[in-house]
């Protein structure tokens, strides 16, 4: 068994994979880390490999109780990938999102793809039908642009999601609303509309913490799935296996 674990900007995701077969999922916060990761070994004897990826650089010390009790594998920029890295500058880019792709190219191989993980920030990542990974976008997510309006203007309030009642606001809070919700639910929807019109043979897959409210209002038809970043983890890893 294997445990995979995605330390995000602002969560803590993990999920214990036999095989292929998601068992159980966690989501914590990171003082919670050791605790939670020593209850899951304990309720999971079998495991016997931790796969690690992260937004940040300096996590592999969090590990260090782990010592001699299970293998603990970090996914890097040296590792192999399924697809060929067309990006521009390589070394800047996430390992989250190079795990997604890997994740679309073994899952759903010889077709277009479009990767959309929606959390703190949304990024877009395209790779094509001949496995080419070319880039995307990023962009703020939904609590980003909540935060940012208030935090940046003079008097315009924090407000939490909320599903706006129409696309004309007729308030500060709706149109606030409207603004942040509507318009991330219309970017998504261009975006899907432009590849769709240079790309055939296309699969569009939405994933992250906002996935679920955000598959409810999109205009397009997408495959939605807010584990996909778990199991493109334990994807990548069976493939590091083979390959190394």
């Amino acid at each position: 068994m294997i445990l995979v674990i995605d330390i995000g900007n602002t969560r803590i995701k993990a999920a214990v994979f036999e095989d292929n077969n998601l068992k159980e999922k966690f989501d914590f916060t990171i003082d919670l880390l050791q605790n939670t990761i020593e209850k899951i070994l304990l309720k999971n004897n079998s495991i016997t490999d931790l796969v690690l990826s992260s937004v940040g650089n300096s996590e592999n010390n969090l590990f260090s109780f782990l010592d001699g009790k299970i293998n603990v594998h970090s996914i890097s920029h040296s590792d192999n990938f399924p697809f060929h890295n067309l990006y521009e500058t390589p070394a800047t880019l996430g390992i989250d999102r190079m795990v997604l792709a890997s994740g679309a190219v073994l899952q759903f191989p010889n077709q277009n793809r479009l990767v959309i993980d929606a959390g703190t920030c949304v990024t877009y990542d395209f790779i094509d039908e001949n496995d080419n990974y070319h880039g995307g976008a990023i962009a703020p997510g939904l609590r980003l642009r909540y935060e940012s309006l208030h935090q940046y203007t003079a008097k315009l309030p924090l407000l939490t999601l909320q599903i706006p009642e129409n696309i004309l606001g007729n308030s500060t809070n709706s149109a606030i609303h409207s603004g942040v919700v509507n318009g991330l639910v219309f970017e998504i929807d261009g975006f899907i509309d432009y590849y769709k019109a240079h790309y055939s043979k296309f699969i569009i897959i939405l994933t992250g913490g906002d996935a679920e409210f955000l598959a409810k209002r999109l205009k397009n038809t997408i495959f939605a799935n807010s584990n996909f970043l778990l199991e493109s983890l334990n994807h990548t890893f069976q493939y590091k296996i083979k390959n190394d």
